[in-house]
């Protein structure tokens, strides 16, 4: 017996031993440093939307990353709005995501806390450099502690139009504190003159900043409600809007479905005076048109507590990206590097940067000088940003473009839309209590 423990003994110690040796490095040899392999070959898939200008560009600082970073390959998806986020969410709920996602205000929440997209904080300071960026501007991708956006620049709304168009109305300018009393006597003037006033104005951005002026906003601040009471906020509105198209002062929806793109838009093809959208949309406005434009503040009154200055966009990366390090590292050459700032100048937003923003001054073309002045001038002229829309925002703008065309058409009351727009989006909202 005594001769079977030992060797039961002595096998397992063997076995023991044999293990440490052939498996187990030595104490010295965990210490030393992993070898960092920079010529491992990675593939990352970026996804943004945009006009024609933008996704030429874009790609052109995707050649130029990879020209600095060889062993990188960056694989480019990228289509106009409405097309971007119904190939998007399917990607999401395969698990698919790209590693790179330009993502908007209305969907940031949603995919923040479904955790389709990461939080990068632990990269900031690292692979992202945003020393140079100031704090409100990097706190705009935030949800509660976490970053789970890069603010590729600042926006905020205006109306573009084209001086030309303007004067044929019979109307010499439009002043700084114009209102939307003012807006309407154009619009009157400009369908004499054969022309619409504009050409489209997005539902949930322009009522949130009508809704700013009355001291109200689109959201609660826990984004389990609307943020106000009064329907006849809605109604003032919609009323206003849907009337100018009934009256032909503004394109109807259908008119707007056939235009192919940006080149086909009233205003470039000098049909209309003016369209209402971000700042950074108006240098491949007026590269389009190919003529001066100019840049008008909202209507008024109190324009100041409507305007805010927002996140143009974010830098996200996909939750399931395999190569978040390096896909932080593009971000970072996105928001800090110089010469692809040169090729960007500004469409995706001003940049956060003060060096890139103090770089690109001399370079700017009249319509990006514009670009810089107008926001320059929002920010002594504006007030606090909301914060990123809740989850649900995406079907709840949804639904607010379905009952705007639905009133443009005359197929439905105001007053109704008003009613049906609360209870929809009070249903949706109620599931972040």
């Amino acid at each position: 017996m005594k001769k079977f423990l030992v060797l039961i003994f002595t096998f397992v110690l063997v076995f023991s031993l044999a293990a440490c040796n052939s498996s187990s490095p030595s104490s010295n040899e965990s210490e030393e440093p992993k070898e960092d392999n920079k010529d491992e070959k990675v593939t990352l898939r970026i996804a943004w939307w945009g006009s024609q200008p933008r996704h030429d560009y874009t790609l052109k600082i995707i050649e130029m990353y990879e020209e600095k970073n060889p062993n990188v390959k960056i694989e480019a998806e990228y289509a106009a709005w409405d097309d971007y986020w119904k190939k998007l969410a399917p990607q999401a709920a395969a698990n698919e995501l790209p590693d790179i996602i330009q993502m908007d205000l209305s969907y940031f929440s949603q995919y923040a806390q479904n955790g389709q997209i990461a939080d990068l904080t632990s990269y900031v300071g690292n692979e992202i450099n945003t020393a140079d960026i100031a704090e409100n501007v990097i706190d705009g991708g935030k949800i509660g502690d976490k970053l789970y956006g890069v603010n590729a620049g600042v926006n905020v709304v205006g109306f573009h139009y084209d001086p030309a168009g303007l004067q044929k109305a019979g109307v010499d300018s439009i002043p700084e504190n114009w209102t939307w009393d003012d807006y309407l006597d154009i619009a009157a003037k400009a369908k004499d003159a054969g022309l619409f006033v504009d050409t489209s104005m997005k539902a949930d951005v322009f009522f949130n900043y009508y809704l700013r002026t009355k001291g109200e906003s689109l959201y609660s601040k826990d984004g389990a409600s609307l943020g106000y009471k009064d329907d006849q906020l809605f109604v003032d509105f919609f009323k206003m809007r849907s009337d100018l198209i009934l009256d032909k002062a503004a394109p109807t929806p259908d008119f707007l479905a056939q235009l192919k793109g940006i080149e086909d838009d009233p205003v470039v093809t000098q049909n209309a005076i003016g369209i209402w959208q971000w700042s950074n949309q108006f240098v491949g406005l007026q590269q389009v048109a190919n003529r001066d434009l100019a840049i008008a503040p909202m209507p008024g009154p109190d324009s100041d507590k409507g305007l805010y200055l927002k996140p143009s966009m974010f830098w996200s990366v996909g939750n399931n990206s395999k190569n978040k390090e390096e896909a932080a590292k593009f971000i970072d050459f996105m928001i800090n590097d110089i010469e692809a700032n040169k090729l960007n100048l500004g469409d995706r937003g001003v940049p956060g940067s003060a060096t890139v923003k103090e770089a690109l001054k001399p370079l700017l073309s009249p319509a990006q000088v514009q670009v810089f002045d107008y926001v320059e001038w929002a920010e002594g002229n504006s007030s606090a940003f909301d914060g990123p829309d809740p989850v649900g925002a995406g079907e709840i703008i949804e639904t607010l473009d379905s009952l705007a065309e639905q009133m443009a058409y005359g197929n439905l009351k105001v007053e109704d839309a008003a009613k049906q727009f609360r209870q929809q989006a009070e249903s949706v909202l109620s599931q972040n209590k």
